[in-house]
């Protein structure tokens, strides 16, 4: 009988380990905000209460029968739409991915897992250091493992997969990153499907075959580094825009073109890069804005590199009462790094159809190739502290 793939789940947070917390002064038991969510996720299910590494031994805070009466207490008191659509109130680092094979045992269909906590934050806190973290232990674990599963928050999940992507080229192990919009204990979940996905994507053979770091989300496997949050509160949260999904999973996993034919960064060497320099600025071009009042003096600040996004292909404002390009070689010529992004969610960016975007290139601004926001500031901060990388050379897929 063939071994089945080992899988290790990250846990960092999110709205995915959360549980539904009612903020009043009466309430039932009041946790610890430092605690871990989860347990060690034991094979053989047995009682164990030591946590995993990284993670310090903490001390439970509830016991299973408090929790299961504060969540009854929380429904207690919702109405019948609160129910429905799962306006459960402020949500708090709970206990609801405890023991997680005995609430999603289906998981153990596709691959033996293994559980680690790196840390449990709101994802709107998880920014450059996290990023090292996860890729510090990624790489630390890349040699145990067959695939990896990287349980994340929604609002910067976008973020975190670019980062990952550009930051372990050439991993060689399938990097699946997952969330949900509502918490694992909650009636209409959309965590465990996303959790069943994950798994099943990431051990089957096309993704092993071609291994690249995916965002996993509602029935749709993503290019991490294409993919943008956009939708706030559907459960189709996740897409990228221009991009065919990697796979689309109904009854079937129906895989695209990008994984039956895959491109040459999947063969690439592995390079960790672990360096990011984040004093980097995102700046939208807006049409009468004066960019020295409303930017200033960039690199006097401190900032080194800037996402510059233009409109359409790569056009901004060229009239003479326009201070755009006189600005932006005002920076240049300070050593300003600039890469120019569409603001539009999908196609071409050709700066060199337009005079400003020619006179853009002409001032040393990059562009071509169309990445996201998201992704582009992440290797922008790459670029600054790995002179290596240069922003129009595709390392992991990210540009098109």
């Amino acid at each position: 009988m063939p071994r089945k793939p080992r899988v290790c789940i990250f846990h960092t947070g999110g709205t995915l380990g959360m549980e539904p917390g009612e903020n009043s002064e009466d309430e039932l038991i009041t946790m610890d905000e430092t605690a871990c969510p989860l347990e060690t996720m034991c094979k053989d299910d047995d009682d164990d209460d030591e946590n995993c590494e990284p993670c310090e031994v903490v001390e439970r805070q509830t016991t299973q029968q408090e929790t299961h009466a504060r969540k009854s207490k929380s429904l207690e008191k919702a109405t019948p739409y609160d129910v429905t659509l799962g306006n459960y109130g402020a949500l708090e680092p709970g206990n609801m991915l405890d023991r997680l094979v005995d609430r999603i045992p289906q998981m153990t269909t596709f691959a033996d897992l293994d559980l680690y906590v790196l840390f449990n934050e709101d994802s709107s806190n998880v920014g450059p250091d996290h990023w090292v973290t996860i890729a510090e232990e990624l790489d630390a674990r890349r040699d145990e493992y067959d695939a990896f599963i990287l349980v994340h928050g929604t609002d910067t999940m976008a973020f975190t997969a670019s980062a990952l992507s550009l930051m372990l080229v050439g991993f060689g192990k399938p990097i699946v990153i997952t969330g949900s919009q509502l918490p694992l204990g909650a009636p209409r979940t959309d965590a465990r499907m996303n959790l069943i996905d994950s798994v099943s994507c990431a051990t089957n053979p096309v993704l092993l075959r071609a291994p690249e770091v995916c965002v996993c989300f509602d029935g749709k496997l993503l290019r991490g580094n294409r993919t943008q949050k956009v939708h706030a509160s559907s459960y189709t949260a996740f897409d990228s825009p221009g991009v065919a999904p990697l796979a689309m999973l109904g009854v079937d996993i129906v895989w695209g073109e990008a994984m039956l034919d895959p491109a040459s960064f999947h063969d690439a060497p592995y390079t960790p890069r672990f360096d990011l320099d984040t004093r980097v600025l995102r700046v939208p071009v807006v049409p009468g804005v004066d960019p020295y009042i409303s930017y200033g003096d960039c690199v006097e600040r401190g900032v080194r590199g800037i996402v510059l996004e233009v409109f359409g292909v790569g056009n901004m404002p060229n009239c003479p009462s326009s201070q755009w390009l006189r600005w932006l070689e005002d920076q240049a010529d300070k050593g300003l790094k600039v890469y120019l992004t569409s603001q539009c969610a999908s196609g071409d960016m050709r700066p060199e159809l337009y005079q400003s975007g020619s006179v853009a290139l002409r001032l040393g601004a990059q562009g071509g190739p169309r990445m996201i926001p998201e992704c582009a500031v992440v290797k922008l901060m790459l670029c600054l502290s790995n002179q290596d990388v240069r922003l129009s050379d595709p390392i992991a897929g990210e540009l098109g």
